[in-house]
């Protein structure tokens, strides 16, 4: 049974200490993950076209993540009678931040590349708050020598531009980054709506590539079965999350939003089912500008959606 962490004497509360992720210990030394999550920050934004500040969102995220640190000794949902994240059995840590080097793209996206490969090398999950959502490209560069994965991309946008003016790294270009890897063996692309940054031909060499496209519109028409039954079962999945794939309306705080996006719970569902139907070895979540969200809510929902996400990854892995 999981302990309380009101036992160590201390209350703890929310607004108390260091905002770790979950107030889960720091690992500032990568050689020595001993963990079966790792948490990275990638606060880097210089990919945007539009809108700026997503380098805060790590910092933000974090902090919001608080809110989800009582110190009951894991999460109880009464829905499926089930204590997610038990403190008596899952290691998570907070590795920090990737060093970001202002306006080189290139040394940043290494730095990041770095952080992940030695979470992998520690055989933890990595899970990597971004940032824009160029920092996917080095995170699934990461992966190269892994066993094969399926990107599963929950978005508003496309993000399957080749080259634009000479710039292949930027957050309209990681899905089509990604699709070029022989180790990436299809791409779900879950979410996407409205004006994109990418026109009809990337649309086009998308589903040439290996990409099942869906809207928000279509995800609710099929329903969560249907849309997971799409989706290659027995595999091993690498998910990415663009707050903007959720409906502004609930998560105002990002760079470039877009009105018809997905609410809280069907996220969710999805992401159960994908843990339900093969394993989940990597995550980012990404564009969460917290300037743009005085009231907190976007920050707050990002940290709630990936507090769950990795607890049913690990609870639906163990079981």
């Amino acid at each position: 049974m999981s302990g309380h962490g009101y036992e160590s004497g201390r209350l703890n509360l929310p607004f108390v200490g260091i905002s770790t992720f979950g107030k889960s210990p720091y690992q500032p030394d990568w050689d020595a993950i001993e963990a079966d999550v790792a948490i990275l920050g990638a606060p880097f934004d210089f990919g945007t076209q539009w809108r700026s500040g997503a380098r805060f969102g790590p910092r933000g995220i974090r902090e919001a993540s608080t809110l989800f640190s009582f110190g009951h000794g894991g999460a109880y949902d009464h829905e499926d009678d089930i204590t997610y994240l038990p403190a008596d059995k899952v290691r998570m840590v907070d590795l920090g931040d990737a060093d970001i080097i202002h306006t080189d793209t290139v040394q940043s996206h290494a730095n990041i590349e770095f952080g992940v490969r030695k979470i992998l090398a520690a055989g933890a999950l990595p899970v990597v708050l971004g940032g824009d959502h160029s920092i996917n490209i080095p995170c699934i560069n990461a992966f190269e020598g892994q066993e094969p994965i399926h990107i599963v991309q929950i978005d508003a946008h496309l993000d399957f531009v080749d080259e634009r003016h000479g710039v292949r790294h930027g957050h309209g270009n990681p899905m089509r980054r990604a699709a070029e890897k022989p180790y990436v063996t299809g791409l779900s692309q879950i979410g996407i709506r409205n004006v994109s940054s990418t026109a009809k031909e990337g649309y086009d060499d998308a589903r040439a590539m290996g990409s099942d496209i869906l809207s928000v519109r279509q995800f609710r028409k099929l329903g969560v079965d249907a849309v997971l039954d799409r989706i290659p079962e027995g595999v091993r999945y690498y998910v990415t999350i663009d707050i903007d794939g959720f409906d502004p309306s609930i998560a105002p705080g990002t760079g470039t939003p877009s009105h018809g996006g997905f609410l809280y719970y069907e996220v969710l569902e999805l992401l159960d089912g994908l843990a339900r139907r093969g394993d989940v070895v990597g995550m980012d979540l990404v564009e969460v500008a917290p300037d743009y969200d005085h009231s907190g809510s976007t920050t707050i929902l990002a940290a709630q959606i990936l507090m769950n996400a990795i607890g049913r990854i690990l609870h639906h892995r163990a079981g």
